[in-house]
């Protein structure tokens, strides 16, 4: 009697496993959007692809276009299997290696760039960097020292404005900023340099005129009347003005020393390793 009991227990076990295998199969299939020879791709795939709040009929079609995106690169990537040779796999297999191993050493350097890196430059540092390698920075572009002011022909204070821009008074100037709602274009501040070229896209006026200091020169068209007043002109080839390529200098500084930060975490990795025999050469 206890051996029938025992064979019943154990079919109704095997029918049990079989059915929940079933059932498992089933609410696998029932996941499966597309199959690619033996690929699949599941709902659980897509599911990340479709952004908030989006209708039904674009996710259908959004759906449909990545499936079909996803048919396709199983599909090349069955035929490059079944058409590369030994070597080629090969030869793909080391730039995937060298690839891993690159990222990985990368990103952990930029980790101890960023723990170890100091980015605090001081002004005199960057002066003495400007002095050393000032022949190096030439410029491309010509630049210039400029304020000018843009406003339409039907503004009521024409001789107003025209004087306060005339005029060297700080106080002025002040009131010309104060009004600057009225004007279509200004740059009243003329101790810094700007790139002529951008200049020239909103002044009527030729590259030679604007090359030359002048004073005051105005001219008036369909769109308004144009005040302009060039301070300071640099030229091509000109040495590039420190304040200029300030930004660029600090760029500079930073990359020496993250290099030269490389370099001694280098250094320390195989003198730790040396010392504790984890690096041997023979």
């Amino acid at each position: 009697m206890k051996q029938i009991v025992f064979i019943v227990f154990i079919i109704t076990l095997l029918v049990s496993c079989d059915y929940f295998n079933v059932q498992e199969k089933e609410v696998n299939t029932s996941e499966i959007l597309a199959i690619v020879n033996t690929e699949k791709l599941f709902k659980e795939d897509v599911k990340n692809i479709l952004p908030e709040n989006i209708s039904s009929e674009d996710s259908i079609v959004m759906v449909k276009s990545f499936i079909n995106d996803w048919a396709v690169k199983q599909l090349f990537l069955k035929n490059a299997e079944s058409n590369s040779s030994l070597e080629d796999v090969n030869e793909i297999q080391t730039l995937v290696k060298d690839y891993r191993e690159s990222l990985l050493i990368n990103t952990y350097k930029e980790m101890l760039i960023k723990q170890q890196l100091d980015t605090l430059i001081y002004e005199e540092e960057i002066d003495t960097f400007y002095v050393k390698n000032r022949d190096n920075f030439r410029l491309n572009e010509e630049l210039v020292k400029i304020k000018f002011l843009h406003f339409d022909n039907n503004i009521i204070n024409k001789k107003q404005l025209t004087k306060l821009f005339t005029s060297d008074k700080i106080e002025d100037t002040e009131e010309l900023e104060r009004q600057q709602l009225s004007f279509k274009y200004y740059q009243l501040n003329d101790s810094v340099w700007s790139q002529l070229d951008n200049i020239m896209l909103k002044l009527p006026f030729s590259k030679e005129i604007l090359l030359n200091k002048t004073k005051f020169i105005q001219k008036q068209d369909s769109l308004g009347l144009y005040l302009v007043a060039i301070k300071d002109v640099l030229q091509r080839n000109d040495i590039a003005p420190l304040s200029y390529v300030k930004p660029t200098i600090k760029q500079m500084i930073l990359h020496k020393r993250k290099i030269e930060l490389i370099r001694d975490i280098e250094k320390t990795l195989v003198k730790d390793a040396t010392k504790n025999n984890n690096f041997k050469v023979y």
